[in-house]
Formats: C-alpha cells, sequence, structure tokens
C-alpha cells in the first residue's frame, strides 16, 4: 500500500498492485485495473518512486524470513530483478502445444 493526497487534500492509502496507468496532464491521473481513475497531487516519478519502495520493502521483509540465499535467489527472480550481478540467463523456449 502506498500513501498519496487526493486533489483535494485528503491523504488516501491504495493498494498499489491495482495502478495499470498513471499519466500527466497536468495533475496525476491514475488509471485502476478496475477502469477507476483517481487524481493525486504526486507527479508520475514520485507515485513510481513509492511504489518502488514498498515493493523493496516487501522484498526485504520476505529476505528476512528465508533460511537461505537460494530462496532469497528464488523469490526475487518472481518479481524479475536481479541481485546476483550477474547477466540473466537466456529465456526457456516457448513450451506451447501446437495442434
Amino acid at each position: 500500500m502506498i500513501e498519496l493526497t487526493q486533489l483535494n487534500g485528503t491523504p488516501m492509502v491504495l493498494n498499489s498492485d491495482l495502478i495499470k496507468t498513471a499519466e500527466a496532464s497536468p495533475d496525476t491521473m491514475l488509471t485502476l485495473i478496475n477502469g477507476e481513475r483517481l487524481i493525486v497531487r504526486e507527479d508520475t516519478a514520485e507515485v513510481v518512486e513509492r511504489v518502488l519502495a514498498y515493493r523493496a520493502r516487501l522484498l526485504a521483509l520476505v529476505a528476512k524470513r528465508l533460511p537461505s540465499y537460494d530462496e532469497l535467489q528464488r523469490a526475487v527472480s518472481l518479481t524479475s530483478l536481479n541481485v546476483s550481478g550477474q547477466p540473466p540467463p537466456p529465456s526457456a523456449p516457448s513450451r506451447k502445444k501446437s495442434y
């Protein structure tokens, strides 16, 4: 959850997983996955920064609970982040069935 400010100055908390798009026009308009639109005072860069900070906090909490580095790598791979410093492995070929 991230804290944002509605245009009227009222603070609100938003589940950042619901944000589909963020547009600056000149106010920041967030379109949620259900089609609802919200206008907030924060600019798009600040919204992105808050989402990234929130997700980083979640990953840190998960990392503290994992007993080994291998499990941390597995959890981080679910978020498409690379913490190893090594280039990512090549993508596996698609296994779609053809009929």
